[in-house]
């Protein structure tokens, strides 16, 4: 049984190309829309007494934008910054002034892919990093953020 967290939101950031799951290289991703996602970790943040903010965008400026929102609204971030893991200093630079715990997802093993995507921006930044256990990434990064801020809490 979950633990219970402080009712605080969560901010759950999707990158580039993100709003195509469940159509976009299936093998690859899976068949599980943004949309069930969206719901998925809105029910298991929930179960911990959180609530979410659950965004996608295809542009790094929305993505920089919201993670500056989060900096006195958020009480942690996950973020599957898509392509933008690999190129996006900027990314990084918005995410190192945030106070909060930040977890890092991507729904496939990024390091069982092309070379490219072995490197991430955002992992020296973040918390943590949960990757390629599909959809699912995302209800154990709510778990692990939600441990987090509850470890902080006490």
């Amino acid at each position: 049984m979950p633990r219970k967290a402080r009712a605080k939101a969560i901010y759950v950031l999707n990158g580039p190309n993100l709003n195509l799951l469940g159509t976009r290289e299936p093998d690859i991703y899976g068949r599980t829309t943004l949309a069930d996602i969206g719901k998925m970790v809105a029910q298991q943040a929930k179960d911990h007494g959180l609530g979410v903010v659950f965004r996608q965008s295809n542009h790094e400026g929305d993505l920089v934008e919201w993670i500056q929102e989060a900096r006195t609204k958020a009480a942690g971030v996950i973020i599957n910054a898509g392509a933008y893991t690999h190129t996006s200093v900027a990314l990084r630079d918005a995410l190192r002034t945030l106070g909060c715990p930040i977890i890092e997802v991507h729904l496939s093993n990024t390091f069982a892919r092309e070379e490219f995507r072995h490197r991430s921006h955002i992992s020296p930044v973040a918390t943590g990093l949960i990757v390629g256990f599909g959809a699912t990434s995302y209800i154990l990064a709510i778990d692990a953020i939600a441990s987090l801020i509850e470890e902080a809490a006490a």
